[in-house]
């Protein structure tokens, strides 16, 4: 090989070679270098909406991660078709991630799933706020599809016993559920746990499932204690047994919707509303809460017994003192009164 060729081949050679560890550095400092820091550690992860383009995901990032460079970021989006496959969904991160590893996470969408609570809850208004603080469904779509006689009769529901539908639990949802899918899922959970055996307990008390629901969201409200329930469970059934009106405050205060209430007074007991069950007899047309499991099975074990009343202790304790005749309640219920007294309890 002449002399002249060779030094033109040793200068490609050294060319090529230059250039190849520049592209593997700039490689490197696009796709591989760390660029992402969270802004908050306690909340390391990106919410992706439905429907999100390229830009609205910049939107989301600049909420919760800091880039040292939205160049290199933009970039390595370019080079993975991001913006042409955009998935919505809950992505959690970790500082020091770099831009091919956060844009591989969210081009995926294997998205972290929520561990989605709901207890304690009274209405739907309650309901839906604490769904749509959990999941992407929104508050007034939740709020609508509660009280959206069409839909709901889809499911054997109706306004008033939308919330038998729920279950308290918690459950493994995928961030970008939508309120629709959250119905579905929700009624596969809720047969799953009216299996065949709570479904013959239920019969067997002469109630349906929704009935059951319901004596068990008045229960829910009367007490705390889950050992004195199916004791209580045995009260109102007795009541509903023996055709008497269910006299339970609960209800009351849940007609009047003020939960502030400690003290039931015979002017709340005036309301005209079907949930007044001081007027009416039976049960009212939903349930006032959405109940636990164990204020559930409470109702279908309740405890066989002869007692129609029962009054809160003295003592302040949450527990209750029960009474087979009304004579020996009235006595209970003064000795109630007077230590609410005593407390300046109105």
């Amino acid at each position: 090989m002449p002399p002249a060729l060779k030094r033109i081949l040793k200068i490609f050679l050294i060319a090529l070679a230059l250039l190849l560890v520049s592209a593997a550095l700039f490689s490197y400092y696009v796709l591989l270098t760390p660029n992402i820091s969270l802004l908050k550690r306690e909340q390391p992860f990106v919410f992706v909406a439905t429907g999100s383009v390229y830009d609205e995901v910049l939107a989301s990032l600049d909420t919760s991660v800091a880039m040292k460079s939205k160049f290199t970021f933009g970039l390595t989006a370019g080079l993975l078709n991001y913006p042409e496959r955009v998935r919505a969904g809950r992505y959690k991160i970790y500082s020091g991630i770099s831009n091919l590893a956060l844009l591989k996470l969210l081009r995926s969408g294997k998205q972290t799933p929520v561990n989605l609570v709901f207890n304690s809850t009274r209405t739907k208004e309650q309901f839906a706020e604490r769904i749509s603080e959990q999941l992407e469904a929104k508050y007034d779509t939740m709020l609508q599809l509660l009280n959206d006689k069409e839909f709901l009769s889809s499911y054997g529901l109706n306004p008033h016993t939308a919330l038998t539908l729920f279950i308290p639990n918690t459950y493994e949802f995928f961030w970008n559920t939508s309120s629709k899918g959250f119905f579905y899922r929700m009624k596969k959970e809720h047969d799953t746990f009216w299996n065949e055996e709570r479904k013959q307990k239920a019969a067997a008390l002469g109630l349906s499932e929704k009935e059951v629901t319901v004596v068990a969201s008045i229960v829910e409200q009367e007490t705390q204690g889950n050992d004195e329930k199916p004791i209580l469970a045995g009260v109102y059934l007795n009541r509903l047994r023996k055709n008497m009106k269910l006299d339970a405050d609960p209800t009351l205060i849940f007609a009047l919707g003020d939960y502030t209430i400690k003290r039931v007074l015979n002017e709340h007991k005036k309301i005209d509303s079907p949930y007044n069950t001081y007027k009416n007899n039976g049960l009212p047309p939903g349930p006032i809460c959405i109940p636990s499991i164990a204020s559930i099975d409470a109702v279908l074990n309740r405890v066989p017994h002869n007692y129609l009343y029962f009054c809160a202790k003295d003592d302040f304790s949450g527990y209750h003192v029960f009474a087979s005749t009304y004579a020996q309640h009235q006595i209970n219920a003064r000795r109630f009164h007077s230590a609410l007294n005593r407390r300046g309890i109105k």
